[in-house]
């Protein structure tokens, strides 16, 4: 089943306040400023879009709260990408698909950055592969769309504050609608 813009709308509203896993903030507070961070950034509408709804899988599925804690990999990065193809582009759809592997690659090249890490990130790693090898951090690095999965990551680890003010779910949803629309555009093109 495809979701529409309104249809991803409604779903941040139905669960958007659950506690995000581990963090002093809830599921739409952390997809609000991962995407604030992103537009501060001087991100594209995909970009931005993919800062969004990078986690949107962590709303899509019936784990409870915080799988990790149960020894469960909820695969939230592959998760939302059947819902959303009929929307949007691989600009927006790569970087979240390939987000959880940038972390997994950040380990592996960037000293100091496991260590900056949350408890419940330290232990989806370990779920989710654990750190890059070099030749899996080589083979990540020339993917395309692996530089922009990277700068998701990074607004990923930093969209986790308490206190942030950012505007809210209805701002964002016009870069989702110029998604969508340079999508159809580039599709009769």
């Amino acid at each position: 089943m495809s979701l529409t813009i309104e249809d991803i709308v409604r779903v941040f509203e139905a669960k958007g306040h659950e506690q995000y896993d581990g963090e002093p903030v809830t599921q739409l507070g952390h997809a609000l400023q991962s995407a604030h961070l992103a537009e501060q950034d001087g991100a594209g509408s995909a970009l931005i879009t993919a800062a969004l709804l990078h986690d949107l899988g962590h709303l899509l599925h019936d784990f409870g709260k915080t799988p990790t804690q149960q020894g469960l990999d909820d695969l939230h990065q592959y998760r939302c990408l059947p819902f959303l193809r009929a929307l949007f582009g691989p600009e927006t759809l790569e970087p979240i698909r390939l987000h959880v592997d940038a972390k997994r690659f950040l380990c592996a090249r960037e000293p100091g950055y496991l260590e900056t890490l949350s408890a419940d990130s330290r232990r989806s790693l370990v779920l989710q592969g654990g750190v890059f090898d070099e030749v899996q951090a080589q083979g990540f690095a020339v993917l395309p769309f692996s530089e922009d999965a990277v700068r998701v990551r990074r607004w990923d680890d930093a969209a986790k504050s308490a206190e942030a003010v950012v505007p809210s779910l209805s701002h964002f949803v016009r870069h989702m609608q110029i998604c969508v629309a340079d999508r159809r555009t580039a599709q009769t093109a």
